[in-house]
Protein backbone atom coordinates (compact mmCIF):
# COMPACT_ATOMS: atom_id res chain seq x y z
CA UNK A 1 0.00 0.00 0.00
CA UNK A 2 1.37 3.69 -0.97
CA UNK A 3 2.27 5.35 2.46
CA UNK A 4 3.24 8.67 3.76
CA UNK A 5 4.70 7.73 7.28
CA UNK A 6 2.93 5.56 7.42
CA UNK A 7 -0.18 6.35 6.62
CA UNK A 8 -2.45 5.42 4.00
CA UNK A 9 -1.97 7.32 0.87
CA UNK A 10 -6.11 8.01 1.18
CA UNK A 11 -5.55 10.08 4.31
CA UNK A 12 -3.19 12.38 3.00
CA UNK A 13 -5.72 14.14 0.55
CA UNK A 14 -3.27 16.89 -0.62
CA UNK A 15 -0.09 14.31 -1.01
CA UNK A 16 -0.63 14.15 -4.94
CA UNK A 17 -0.89 18.12 -5.13
CA UNK A 18 1.94 18.69 -3.06
CA UNK A 19 4.52 15.92 -5.13
CA UNK A 20 2.68 17.51 -8.30
CA UNK A 21 3.89 20.98 -7.06
CA UNK A 22 7.22 19.90 -6.59
CA UNK A 23 8.13 18.41 -9.73
CA UNK A 24 6.88 21.65 -11.23
CA UNK A 25 9.47 23.45 -9.00
CA UNK A 26 12.44 20.98 -10.35
CA UNK A 27 11.91 21.97 -13.35
CA UNK A 28 11.67 25.58 -13.60
CA UNK A 29 15.11 27.34 -15.25
CA UNK A 30 17.30 28.18 -11.91
CA UNK A 31 15.55 26.11 -9.32
CA UNK A 32 18.37 25.48 -6.25
CA UNK A 33 20.56 28.33 -7.75
CA UNK A 34 21.18 30.70 -5.67
CA UNK A 35 21.33 34.78 -6.65
CA UNK A 36 24.75 35.26 -7.68
CA UNK A 37 26.74 37.71 -5.22
CA UNK A 38 27.69 40.93 -6.79
CA UNK A 39 30.34 43.16 -5.74
CA UNK A 40 29.62 46.95 -6.50
CA UNK A 41 33.29 48.74 -7.90
CA UNK A 42 34.34 51.14 -10.91
CA UNK A 43 37.37 51.14 -13.49
CA UNK A 44 39.82 53.52 -11.79
CA UNK A 45 40.23 56.73 -14.48
CA UNK A 46 44.46 56.94 -15.76
CA UNK A 47 45.35 53.55 -14.64
CA UNK A 48 46.29 51.60 -17.47
CA UNK A 49 47.22 48.58 -18.01
CA UNK A 50 44.82 48.23 -14.43
CA UNK A 51 41.96 49.96 -16.97
CA UNK A 52 41.59 51.16 -20.21
CA UNK A 53 39.52 51.98 -23.17
CA UNK A 54 39.19 49.11 -25.44
CA UNK A 55 39.30 49.31 -29.21
CA UNK A 56 36.74 49.32 -31.88
CA UNK A 57 33.76 50.19 -28.86
CA UNK A 58 35.01 47.21 -26.87
CA UNK A 59 34.11 49.38 -23.75
CA UNK A 60 36.75 48.78 -20.47
CA UNK A 61 39.44 46.51 -20.83
CA UNK A 62 42.19 45.73 -19.22
CA UNK A 63 44.46 43.75 -16.02
CA UNK A 64 41.91 44.04 -13.57
CA UNK A 65 38.61 43.24 -16.09
CA UNK A 66 40.60 39.87 -16.43
CA UNK A 67 41.17 39.03 -13.22
CA UNK A 68 37.54 39.51 -12.29
CA UNK A 69 36.14 37.76 -15.44
CA UNK A 70 38.62 35.05 -14.37
CA UNK A 71 37.06 34.76 -10.50
CA UNK A 72 33.90 34.50 -11.50
CA UNK A 73 34.51 31.53 -13.53
CA UNK A 74 35.96 30.15 -10.98
CA UNK A 75 33.04 30.77 -8.47
CA UNK A 76 30.21 31.46 -10.86
CA UNK A 77 28.36 32.63 -7.25
CA UNK A 78 30.62 35.97 -7.32
CA UNK A 79 29.35 38.80 -10.04
CA UNK A 80 31.70 41.93 -10.16
CA UNK A 81 29.29 44.69 -11.31
CA UNK A 82 30.03 48.24 -12.37
CA UNK A 83 33.27 47.85 -14.20
CA UNK A 84 32.42 49.68 -16.95
CA UNK A 85 32.15 53.23 -15.55
CA UNK A 86 35.36 55.02 -14.95
CA UNK A 87 35.06 56.89 -11.14
CA UNK A 88 38.74 58.64 -10.11
CA UNK A 89 40.51 57.49 -7.26
CA UNK A 90 39.51 59.66 -4.58
CA UNK A 91 35.55 59.04 -5.53
CA UNK A 92 36.07 55.06 -5.21
CA UNK A 93 38.09 55.58 -1.70
CA UNK A 94 35.02 57.15 -0.58
CA UNK A 95 32.49 54.89 -1.64
CA UNK A 96 34.30 52.01 -0.22
CA UNK A 97 34.59 53.43 2.90
CA UNK A 98 31.09 54.83 3.36
CA UNK A 99 29.65 51.86 1.71
CA UNK A 100 28.64 52.65 -1.73
CA UNK A 101 31.29 50.35 -3.48
CA UNK A 102 32.20 46.70 -2.47
CA UNK A 103 35.57 46.01 -3.90
CA UNK A 104 38.65 48.14 -5.70
CA UNK A 105 40.91 46.17 -7.87
CA UNK A 106 45.20 46.45 -7.67
CA UNK A 107 45.26 49.27 -5.14
CA UNK A 108 48.11 49.78 -2.99
CA UNK A 109 48.70 49.12 0.75
CA UNK A 110 48.98 52.13 2.99
CA UNK A 111 48.57 53.29 6.45
CA UNK A 112 45.63 55.52 5.74
CA UNK A 113 43.44 52.41 3.40
CA UNK A 114 44.98 49.93 6.29
CA UNK A 115 42.58 51.76 8.53
CA UNK A 116 39.71 51.90 6.26
CA UNK A 117 39.89 48.97 3.81
CA UNK A 118 40.43 45.11 4.10
CA UNK A 119 42.64 43.65 1.59
CA UNK A 120 43.92 39.62 0.47
CA UNK A 121 46.51 37.99 -0.40
CA UNK A 122 47.60 36.83 -3.13
CA UNK A 123 49.06 40.14 -4.85
CA UNK A 124 47.93 40.90 -7.82
CA UNK A 125 51.01 42.63 -9.78
CA UNK A 126 53.95 44.56 -8.26
CA UNK A 127 54.99 47.47 -9.60
CA UNK A 128 57.87 50.03 -9.39
CA UNK A 129 58.67 54.12 -9.54
CA UNK A 130 60.57 55.99 -11.52
CA UNK A 131 61.06 59.38 -11.99
CA UNK A 132 60.24 61.06 -15.21
CA UNK A 133 62.29 64.35 -16.47
CA UNK A 134 62.16 66.82 -19.56
CA UNK A 135 64.11 65.54 -22.14
CA UNK A 136 66.76 68.04 -21.98
CA UNK A 137 66.87 67.92 -18.07
CA UNK A 138 70.59 65.92 -18.55
CA UNK A 139 69.62 65.57 -14.03
CA UNK A 140 71.43 62.10 -12.87
CA UNK A 141 69.34 60.62 -10.08
CA UNK A 142 70.74 57.48 -8.37
CA UNK A 143 68.69 57.83 -4.68
CA UNK A 144 66.33 60.26 -3.08
CA UNK A 145 69.59 61.93 -1.28
CA UNK A 146 70.45 63.09 -4.68
CA UNK A 147 67.04 64.56 -5.16
CA UNK A 148 66.90 66.60 -1.84
CA UNK A 149 70.84 67.85 -2.62
CA UNK A 150 69.09 70.04 -5.62
CA UNK A 151 66.54 71.69 -3.11
CA UNK A 152 63.21 73.34 -3.00
CA UNK A 153 63.78 73.59 -7.27
CA UNK A 154 62.98 69.90 -7.67
CA UNK A 155 59.69 69.80 -7.44
CA UNK A 156 58.35 66.21 -7.75
CA UNK A 157 54.86 65.96 -9.41
CA UNK A 158 52.76 63.37 -8.04
CA UNK A 159 49.15 62.13 -8.41
CA UNK A 160 46.78 63.30 -6.04
CA UNK A 161 44.89 60.88 -3.64
CA UNK A 162 47.95 57.68 -4.93
CA UNK A 163 49.83 56.00 -2.39
CA UNK A 164 52.99 57.36 -3.95
CA UNK A 165 51.82 60.63 -2.46
CA UNK A 166 52.06 58.97 1.45
CA UNK A 167 55.44 57.42 0.79
CA UNK A 168 56.83 60.89 -0.83
CA UNK A 169 55.76 62.77 2.30
CA UNK A 170 56.74 60.28 4.88
CA UNK A 171 60.51 59.89 3.27
CA UNK A 172 60.84 63.94 4.41
CA UNK A 173 62.90 66.41 2.81
CA UNK A 174 61.40 66.26 -0.60
CA UNK A 175 59.22 69.17 -2.37
CA UNK A 176 56.31 67.35 -3.63
CA UNK A 177 53.64 68.76 -5.41
CA UNK A 178 50.00 66.34 -5.80
CA UNK A 179 47.41 68.98 -6.48
CA UNK A 180 46.86 67.24 -9.70
CA UNK A 181 44.19 64.85 -9.56
CA UNK A 182 45.30 62.40 -13.20
CA UNK A 183 48.87 61.29 -14.63
CA UNK A 184 47.91 63.39 -17.73
CA UNK A 185 47.22 66.63 -15.84
CA UNK A 186 51.12 65.91 -14.46
CA UNK A 187 52.52 64.83 -17.81
CA UNK A 188 51.41 68.87 -18.99
CA UNK A 189 53.07 70.16 -15.65
CA UNK A 190 56.14 68.50 -16.30
CA UNK A 191 56.55 69.36 -19.78
CA UNK A 192 55.30 73.13 -19.09
CA UNK A 193 58.08 73.61 -16.76
CA UNK A 194 55.80 73.47 -13.21
CA UNK A 195 58.14 70.60 -11.79
CA UNK A 196 61.45 69.20 -12.65
CA UNK A 197 60.23 65.63 -11.82
CA UNK A 198 56.99 63.40 -12.08
CA UNK A 199 56.95 60.15 -9.82
CA UNK A 200 55.04 57.74 -12.20
CA UNK A 201 54.74 53.84 -12.05
CA UNK A 202 55.70 51.13 -14.40
CA UNK A 203 53.28 48.80 -15.77
CA UNK A 204 51.85 50.87 -18.40
CA UNK A 205 54.34 53.83 -18.43
CA UNK A 206 55.61 53.10 -21.82
CA UNK A 207 51.70 53.29 -23.24
CA UNK A 208 50.79 56.16 -21.20
CA UNK A 209 53.91 58.12 -22.86
CA UNK A 210 52.11 57.40 -26.05
CA UNK A 211 48.71 58.69 -25.41
CA UNK A 212 49.61 61.50 -23.64
CA UNK A 213 52.18 62.43 -26.82
CA UNK A 214 55.18 62.96 -24.66
CA UNK A 215 57.51 60.13 -26.35
CA UNK A 216 60.87 61.90 -27.24
CA UNK A 217 59.85 65.00 -24.70
CA UNK A 218 60.41 63.21 -21.76
CA UNK A 219 63.13 61.01 -20.58
CA UNK A 220 62.69 58.06 -18.00
CA UNK A 221 65.90 57.85 -15.23
CA UNK A 222 67.13 54.22 -15.25
CA UNK A 223 66.59 54.05 -10.88
CA UNK A 224 63.80 52.12 -9.57
CA UNK A 225 63.12 54.67 -6.73
CA UNK A 226 60.35 52.20 -5.11
CA UNK A 227 58.84 48.87 -5.54
CA UNK A 228 55.65 47.44 -3.94
CA UNK A 229 52.61 45.37 -4.97
CA UNK A 230 48.75 45.79 -5.64
CA UNK A 231 46.11 43.61 -3.79
CA UNK A 232 42.43 43.55 -3.82
CA UNK A 233 40.54 45.66 -1.27
CA UNK A 234 37.69 45.92 0.30
CA UNK A 235 35.22 47.95 1.83
CA UNK A 236 35.08 47.01 5.91
CA UNK A 237 31.07 45.86 5.05
CA UNK A 238 31.71 43.35 3.28
CA UNK A 239 31.35 39.66 4.54
CA UNK A 240 34.20 37.98 5.54
CA UNK A 241 32.89 34.68 3.79
CA UNK A 242 32.69 36.97 0.51
CA UNK A 243 36.40 37.91 0.65
CA UNK A 244 37.32 34.48 1.54
CA UNK A 245 35.63 33.14 -1.54
CA UNK A 246 37.63 35.94 -4.05
CA UNK A 247 40.79 35.04 -1.66
CA UNK A 248 40.32 31.50 -2.55
CA UNK A 249 39.72 32.27 -6.21
CA UNK A 250 42.60 34.10 -6.42
CA UNK A 251 44.92 31.46 -4.81
CA UNK A 252 43.78 29.46 -7.54
CA UNK A 253 44.76 31.40 -10.09
CA UNK A 254 47.99 32.04 -8.54
CA UNK A 255 48.84 28.62 -8.69
CA UNK A 256 47.85 27.43 -11.98
CA UNK A 257 49.77 30.43 -13.68
CA UNK A 258 46.64 31.95 -15.05
CA UNK A 259 47.24 35.70 -12.59
CA UNK A 260 50.44 35.59 -13.80
CA UNK A 261 49.33 35.11 -17.72
CA UNK A 262 46.84 37.81 -17.43
CA UNK A 263 49.52 40.21 -16.00
CA UNK A 264 51.89 39.28 -18.84
CA UNK A 265 49.13 39.79 -21.01
CA UNK A 266 49.17 43.78 -19.85
CA UNK A 267 52.59 44.57 -20.30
Amino acid sequence: MDTMLGVPAKRWPWRRHLLRGALCALLLPGHGAQAATELRTAAQESTAPKYQAGEAGAGIVGLCIDVQRAIERIDPGLRFVGDQRWMPLVRIFTELSNGQQDVACALQRTRERLEKLNFIEPALVPIHYLLLARIDDQATVGSWDDVRRMGNSAVILANRGFASVTYLEELGGLTVDASAASPELNMQKLLSGRGRFFYHRTPGLQDFLKRTGAVGKVRILPTVMYSSQMYMAFGRHVERATTERIQRALAQLEASGELERIVRKWP
